[in-house]
């Protein structure tokens, strides 16, 4: 079945399933960027298992399971339990990891004796109510998901009133100070956002796994931008994504539960993105180490195609491969493959078969290439007095990726240098 016949075929129970897994998705993906960014991550983990006592007692008070109840228990859990977490870190001596782990265990295991005891009364009223350990999105009705509609709407509009001090506060919290900006209100105001996108989270996916709902989808993101605003919206996107593919294969298939398979559908997007993300992927990653590579070597050729020639002033002449080898040491079939791309660039041609020269763009090229090496090998021995004979190999490094705004910058601080430490010419900037 496609996801119109789905959305077509569907009862409105299976729509409301979808919608909710994808309000839920989305809330979490955005607020969780925030936990993210400011390396809290494991503060998502320790609100949701601190919200089950909430859940617990709100139900033992109320006699009911409305989502509104729930959730308003499962905030106020989740609030004392932040409130904990930054006390025990400011008061005490222990670190904020130490205090996550503790106010982590201290209230799941005061959940689980709370749920423990509810189940034990045989009321018919609380049957169900461990859906909330590990989530339940078939059991979402209109009503609920009406409830997480307005607490999402709520909280993404909070999101976008405060989201230059939210930014500020994640990123630069020092700055914040210096421009006298509430950083305290908004360090609050944060992680009361986290607390909601907890809450509502909690019937769908459950205490034990909305963690990953809420850090899965903003580390997915982050791989695909530098943006926080992009950074959002994606986050967003992959959260109400993973929402809605758990909430088609429980369909498809009986007794399969949504939540687990909200968190396996986000961690699949995570791991397509840490491959394939355009920039920062380990594809892309690789591609670009590899081109690098491949410059690398071109660069050192002809670099030592110009050194072969510069004692006679004769760039003209051609070279064997073995002479090349014999200056460059390489394997002769990698020398060959290089210069064939050199060859194919312009660079580079074969006189006669076996023999290379420079072209005249490739001199060009060359000479440019030398005269980087050679202010390098320059700035290291006058300006971080280094001896002579121990700069080559970090100019042989540095010459590919020096720049036109750094070679202006060493040949000012040089003085306009015309040689080079070994009393070689630096070649003339022809640019």
């Amino acid at each position: 079945m496609n996801w119109l016949e789905f959305f077509q075929f569907g009862s409105v129970n299976v729509r409301t399933v979808t919608l909710g897994c994808m309000v839920i998705g989305l809330s979490a993906g955005v607020l969780g960027c925030f936990a993210f960014l400011r390396r809290r991550s494991l503060l998502g983990d320790a609100l949701a298992h601190a919200a089950l006592p909430g859940v617990c007692v709100a139900f033992m008070l109320t006699g009911t399971r409305d989502p509104l109840v729930i959730m308003l228990g499962a905030v106020v859990a989740c609030w004392l339990g932040a409130v904990s977490i930054d006390a025990i870190t400011r008061y005490t001596r222990c670190k904020e990891e130490s205090a996550l782990g503790m106010v982590l265990s201290v209230f799941f295991g005061v959940g689980i004796l709370l749920l423990t005891h509810i189940q034990h009364t045989g009321g018919a009223a609380q049957a169900g109510l461990e859906r909330f350990l590990f989530g339940q999105a078939a059991a979402m009705r209109p009503h609920d998901l009406r409830v997480l509609s307005i607490a999402s709407v709520l909280m993404l509009a909070a999101t976008a009133v405060g989201y230059r001090h939210f930014k500020l506060a994640s990123f630069d919290p020092q700055f914040m100070d210096a421009l006298n900006l509430p950083r305290r209100w908004a360090s609050l105001a944060m992680a009361t956002l986290l607390v909601l996108a907890v809450a509502i989270g909690l019937q769908a996916v459950g205490v034990v796994l909305m963690a990953a709902m809420l850090v899965t989808p903003a580390a997915a993101a982050r791989y695909w931008t530098h943006h926080l605003s992009v950074m959002l919206a994606l986050a967003g996107v992959f959260g109400a994504i993973s929402g809605a593919i758990g909430a088609y294969i429980s369909y498809l298939q009986a007794g399969m539960p949504t939540g687990p398979w909200m968190v396996v559908a986000v961690s699949l997007i995570f791991g397509v993105s840490v491959l394939f993300a355009p920039k920062q992927g380990l594809v892309a990653r690789g591609l670009r180490a590899r081109r690098f590579r491949q410059r690398t070597a071109e660069e050192n050729l002809l670099r030592t195609l110009y050194r072969l020639g510069e004692d006679r002033k004769d760039w003209e002449q051609a070279h064997t491969s073995g002479s090349l080898i014999q200056y460059r040491p390489m394997d002769t079939a990698v020398l060959l493959r290089v210069m064939g791309r050199l060859e194919r660039q312009g660079l580079v041609y074969e006189p006669e078969e076996g023999l290379f020269q420079l072209t005249a763009q490739g001199l060009e090229r060359a000479a440019r290439l030398t005269r980087l090496h050679r202010l390098w090998e320059l700035y290291l021995t006058q300006k971080l007095n280094l001896p002579a004979d121990h700069v080559h190999a970090d100019a042989e490094e540095i010459e590919h990726i020096l720049t036109p705004e750094l070679e202006a910058h060493l040949v000012a601080s040089l003085e306009e240098p015309a040689r080079d430490p070994h009393a070689r010419a630096i070649p003339e900037d022809k640019e």
